[in-house]
């Protein structure tokens, strides 16, 4: 008989949350651990663990109590909450949900270029005054986006741009001249340079040790003053004080941000205020149906951890990121 695997899920209350968990439940002995307590009692008999909720970090608190554990499943695309020093320098396995929520990020990056360039925001405004704007917007045929980070998401963001007649280029660790997604591929080295020509930059790299910060003062004034920002990544990658500036003085025309460096985002935030920035709670990627499309990543990963072959989304925990 097949020795049940002891699965610890973090962040619910009942695995009853998990769409389809009922497919593994004659191999696993499941424990909920939706706080640092219950963590602390069912890690030490833990060899895989969910994490179901991508933000939670009561992992690194109740690291030390990780004597079994094989395996760790994230339930986002980015994995920074895990990536702490003593986890990275183990030798338990890190996959992610890279994949998932790609072509949705896709196309709100679309969105939000198509409601600052034909002006909704001015549009919905009018109408709530009952006030008869009429204007003329921009055309984006042709329009040039930057898009830093050339991972799955951003590839797919660069794939629908390009459909809808924009020139893209990417911001990778390393330059390529050729490339399936990307007019070009430039490095992280040249982003301040890069940054003077583009209509709209897009921000989606993985938040690391490297790209921490990556956004501040020099790199909003190498934009040109018609350009505007998007921020799907994290709020870590960007110096906030220096983006309300921008914003503030006019050194850029807009912000489109879906992240922040504290979620949710304080009531006295700057941000919910300024006439230029579109806020949104970080849902960029979650549609109607995605949970499933989440849960079933990591039943099909726990068939493959069963019979011993090699998981999928494997991340390389020392870059942050899976390395294809």
């Amino acid at each position: 008989m097949e020795k049940k695997v002891n699965l610890v899920i973090h962040g619910v209350e009942s695995s009853d949350e998990i769409p389809g968990i009922d497919r593994i439940t004659d191999y696993v002995e499941i424990s909920c651990a939706p706080d640092l307590d219950s963590m602390q009692r069912c890690l030490p008999k833990a060899e895989v663990l969910l994490g179901w909720n991508f933000r939670a970090k009561e992992l690194r608190d109740a690291w030390y109590l990780a004597e079994k554990l094989r395996w760790v499943h994230w339930s986002g695309a980015g994995v920074d909450a895990v990536l702490f020093p003593e986890f990275v320098a183990s030798n338990v396995q890190l996959t992610n949900v890279r994949g998932v929520f790609d072509r949705a990020m896709a196309e709100y990056t679309l969105g939000l270029i198509f409601v600052f360039a034909k002006g909704m925001v001015e549009t919905m405004a009018a109408q709530t005054e009952h006030r008869w704007a009429y204007r003329w917007t921009d055309l984006t045929l042709g329009q040039k986006v930057l898009v830093v980070g050339v991972g799955s998401i951003g590839r797919a963001i660069a794939r629908l741009l390009k459909q809808a007649g924009f020139e893209v280029s990417g911001v990778g660790r390393s330059a390529r001249n050729r490339d399936p997604d990307f007019d070009q591929v430039y490095a992280v080295e040249d982003l301040v340079q890069l940054l003077e020509t583009p209509d709209y930059v897009v921000l989606i790299p993985p938040l690391t040790d490297q790209t921490r910060g990556l956004f501040g003062e020099a790199e909003f004034s190498a934009m040109k003053s018609t350009a505007r920002f998007i921020n799907l990544g994290r709020g870590e990658l960007v110096d906030e004080d220096a983006l309300i500036a921008a914003l503030t003085s006019g050194a850029i025309a807009g912000a489109g941000l879906d992240v922040f460096r504290s979620e949710p985002l304080p009531k006295n935030s700057p941000f919910w205020d300024l006439e230029n920035c579109i806020v949104s709670p970080h849902m960029s990627g979650d549609y109607h149906g995605f949970k499933e499309t989440v849960a079933e990543v990591f039943l099909d990963n726990f068939e493959r951890y069963r019979q011993g072959r090699e998981l999928v989304n494997r991340v390389d925990k020392t870059l942050g990121f899976v390395n294809t």
